[in-house]
Parts: C-alpha cells; sequence; structure tokens
C-alpha cells in the first residue's frame, strides 16, 4: 500500500503497538480530541492468537467510539495476522491495512450507524454484501468504493490483501452521495490528491496542534466531497497542500520519463496547470524547479552507487538535461562542486 513502508513497525513475533497518544485538548469534547494513531504488526510466528486483542485495545484506546469495531468472525480472531496503521483526526479514521490472513464478519445483520466508508484497494479483494442495488459486490485491486452507510453491512476480505479505508461523519457528505454507491480506479486524479493527504495525515498525526488538526480535518472533508462528485475544486485554497503532496509523489515515480513537465503533472490530476503552479507557490518553489532539483539528487545519488559509475553524459541524457554542459551547471549551483568534483570528493569518479 502507498505509504506503509512508512510506518515504523516491527518485527517481532509478539504484537506491538508503536504509537499511543489521545489527549484531550482544551475544550476536552469529543470531536475536539487530539489526534489518536497507533500500528501494529501481528505477522509473525505465534503472534495471531494476541493479534486481535493487540489490535483491539489499540483501536479502542486512540480511536474509541468514533467508528467501533465490529464484531469479526471466531475463525478470524484466531487467525489474524495484519501489518497496519490507523489514525483519527476528530471524527475521521483512515486505516492502511494488511491483512495477510482471510477476515469476516460475525454477524451480518451488524448495528445502525451512520457512516461514509472509503474503501481503497491495492491488493486483493475486499467483498461488501447488501447493497440495496445488488446484494453483493467486490471492491477489487485498483478500485475505490465510497458510500454512506446506514448500518453495518456484511463483508470479508481476501488473504493478503492490502488497502485503505476512510470512516467519515456522514452530515457533510450524505447530500452529495444519497444512495448512490461510487466506484472508480485508485489513481483517479482527486484519489490521488485523497491519498496524498492521508499518508501526510498518517506520518504526522500524533504530532498536529489543534490548527494542525482543523487544517487536517476540513482538507480530509473537502477532498472527499472531491472524490464522490469526481471534481476537485481548483479555487479552494485550502486543498493546496494536497494538490503539492500529490504532484510531488507523481513525480517522483515519473522522474526518469522524458514526457515529465508541469503540463504532464496537471493534466494527470485534472487541474490546469495555472492551478498547480499557483499550489507549488504556497510552498514557495515552482513545479519546474521541483523536477530539477529532484533529478540532480537521483543523479548525485547515482555518481557514489556502488552498483557502477555513470559517466557525467550518461547521467545528463538520462535525467534529460539538454546537454552535458547544462547538466554540469546545474548540478554545481545547486551542490557547490561539478559532478567530477563531488564525485571525487566522496571517493567515486565520474568519467
Amino acid at each position: 500500500m502507498t505509504g506503509l513502508g512508512d510506518a515504523r513497525m516491527t518485527h517481532h513475533s509478539v504484537p506491538h503497538l508503536l504509537s499511543w497518544r489521545d489527549q484531550m485538548n482544551s475544550t476536552g469534547s469529543q470531536t475536539d480530541l487530539a489526534p489518536g494513531a497507533f500500528a501494529v504488526d501481528s505477522r509473525g510466528p505465534g503472534a495471531a492468537p494476541r493479534g486481535f486483542d493487540t489490535f483491539r485495545r489499540g483501536w479502542q484506546t486512540q480511536i474509541g467510539d468514533v467508528f467501533p469495531l465490529p464484531a469479526f468472525s471466531p475463525a478470524t480472531i484466531a487467525d489474524f495476522r495484519l501489518k497496519g496503521r490507523v489514525a483519527r483526526v476528530r471524527d475521521v479514521v483512515i486505516a492502511d491495512l494488511h491483512m495477510a490472513s482471510a477476515t469476516r464478519i460475525a454477524d451480518p445483520a451488524g448495528g445502525d450507524r451512520d457512516l461514509v466508508e472509503i474503501h481503497v484497494l491495492r491488493r486483493g479483494a475486499w467483498t461488501l454484501g447488501g447493497l440495496p442495488e445488488r446484494y453483493e459486490h467486490t471492491v477489487s485491486t485498483g478500485q475505490f468504493l465510497l458510500r454512506h452507510f446506514g448500518r453495518q453491512m456484511p463483508f470479508e476480505t481476501a488473504p493478503h490483501t492490502t488497502a485503505q479505508f476512510l470512516f467519515l461523519p456522514s452530515a457533510t457528505l450524505r447530500s452529495l452521495l444519497g444512495n448512490r454507491t461510487v466506484i472508480g480506479p485508485a489513481d483517479s486524479a482527486e484519489m490521488r490528491l485523497l491519498t496524498a493527504h492521508t499518508n501526510m495525515i498518517q506520518k504526522t498525526a500524533t504530532d498536529l496542534g489543534p490548527a494542525g488538526v482543523h487544517a487536517a480535518h476540513s482538507t480530509l472533508i473537502e477532498l472527499a466531497k472531491a472524490v464522490a462528485v469526481r471534481r476537485f475544486d481548483d479555487v479552494e485554497p485550502q486543498l493546496a497542500p494536497a494538490l503539492v503532496l500529490a504532484a510531488k509523489d507523481l513525480a517522483n515515480r515519473h522522474l526518469a520519463d522524458r514526457e515529465l513537465s508541469p503540463a504532464m503533472l496537471a493534466r494527470e490530476l485534472n487541474v490546469s496547470v495555472r492551478t498547480l503552479q499557483r499550489a507549488f507557490a504556497t510552498a514557495g518553489e515552482s513545479v519546474t524547479t521541483y523536477i530539477r532539483h529532484r533529478r540532480l539528487e537521483e543523479a548525485r545519488l547515482a555518481l557514489t552507487s556502488p552498483s557502477g559509475r555513470w559517466s557525467v553524459s550518461e547521467l545528463a541524457a538520462h535525467w534529460h538535461f539538454v546537454d552535458s554542459s547544462h547538466f554540469i551547471r546545474a548540478f554545481k549551483k545547486h551542490y557547490g562542486q561539478t559532478p567530477t568534483e563531488y564525485a571525487r570528493s566522496t571517493g567515486s569518479a565520474a568519467r
């Protein structure tokens, strides 16, 4: 799953919670709780029998009543092998989970609830039953599902399912959804923005102050609305940080592509180039500068790579500089040395 590799999770045989924080702020109300977060890994040998109890304790302590855990089947509880991290920002819960074992709800009837849920499948399958327009729907790899649920739905997952789940309050989203089930690709422009923002929250949740909590929560709701209506509000300044994060993530995955440009990123994120440039400007840089600096950083790493030496001309061509002279000037301006000087100073030698 995107971002799971950044979580600081143990690999011991006993499941271990890594982050505990759940303090009241000055108001002390339920919706103004400081963010809560925990991570767990119960995939090691002998961990499964206690894995569910560890996960449940973390959920109850850090998430509380925002979204109670459903009643899982005895088979699920007995073989609960999972790696994941969960964060709460006010009344929104984000769960990034890799479920090594299968899971199933014990009581399909469930209880009443009033939540909007987003299921984003990176690998495997998540099957939900009891939707009005069809008895069963399976969210497959590379898909997302967004829907308002008024009661607990039966569900099960295949082994080795990796997914992100968002549980959101229905008040601001129910009117947009009605009885619709929104299904689409997990790499759609709106989902890219939402994913970038949720990944940021997962990394920083317990360090957010009251202002940060408010901004993170408000942006989550606005981005969920964008997924619901399949349109990003490009005049909403609050969403600029999420747009920058999504653009950087996309750029990082296409650094070696000759076609990488502000226009390509804007097209993939379904915004205008001007909107993208304006969002980057709030962070004090341009899109083009970010791409150039990232390419220079990759070239710098390649200069000292133990797997083999690159010539200056090879690096210039690979990272799409006009020619070797342009590459050398850009490198020296950024790092204070030419590529050859840098390689020599680190014990390598660029040809």
